[in-house]
């Protein structure tokens, strides 16, 4: 690589750390950055600070927001009776893609994983049971992820939730084993969606 100029070497190394992207695709989209117009490069640049600076978490569900609370959050069509538990912001946007939830969403922010020292105190769950208990609920859909540390946690939300008159089901069939929410297909989470169980 030493024969590219220590700023193009540079802008490949930053490139390169991103997840997924290897030093080939780097390279290339290194190559492409500079052959691109200055107008584009700007605006890409532009783009990522003002991602880190104005996206920040929904106060109430803890999804990615421009603002205090989400869109989702403040969008008076959908069913606020329903709430659906998802690990990461990344779930909640694979299940809204998929169309098969219409409610509002709680951000846990991670999963129960007393092996890596993770537990309920460091995701919210305290501010879960805030939820429920000052939203009027009808339903609070599960869906964590079905490796083990997503089964974990949807069984202890699930004792957790017993003491409250609300619903409480699973998302069901349709979801491999060991998968992650945010890879499976639109028609798998929408099954899985719509014959969830209790929990």
């Amino acid at each position: 690589m030493n024969y590219y100029p220590a700023s193009i070497r540079n802008l490949i190394r930053q490139i390169a750390k991103l997840p997924g992207i290897g030093e080939k695709t780097a390279e290339r989209l290194a190559l492409h950055i500079l052959k691109a117009p200055r107008r584009d490069a700007e605006q890409l640049a532009q783009s990522i600070l003002e991602v880190k600076e104005r996206t920040q978490s929904c106060s109430r569900c803890h999804a990615w927001s421009d603002a205090t609370v989400c869109h989702i959050c403040q969008d008076a069509s959908r069913q606020i009776g329903q709430l659906c538990i998802v690990e990461q912001p990344a779930d909640m946007v694979a299940l809204e893609k998929s169309g098969a939830f219409r409610g509002v969403y709680h951000i846990l922010g991670g999963v129960l994983s007393p092996m890596n020292g993770i537990g309920p105190d460091d995701i919210r769950i305290a501010s879960l049971l805030r939820r429920i208990r000052e939203e009027d609920l009808k339903e609070v859909v599960i869906a964590t992820g079905t490796n083990v540390e997503g089964e974990a946690t949807a069984a202890y939300l699930a004792e957790q939730l017993k003491a409250w008159p609300v619903k409480v089901t699973r998302i069901a069939c349709g979801v491999p084993m060991g998968g992650d929410l945010k890879y499976v297909d639109q028609v798998t989470l929408k099954r899985a969606m719509e014959t969830r169980h209790d929990a």
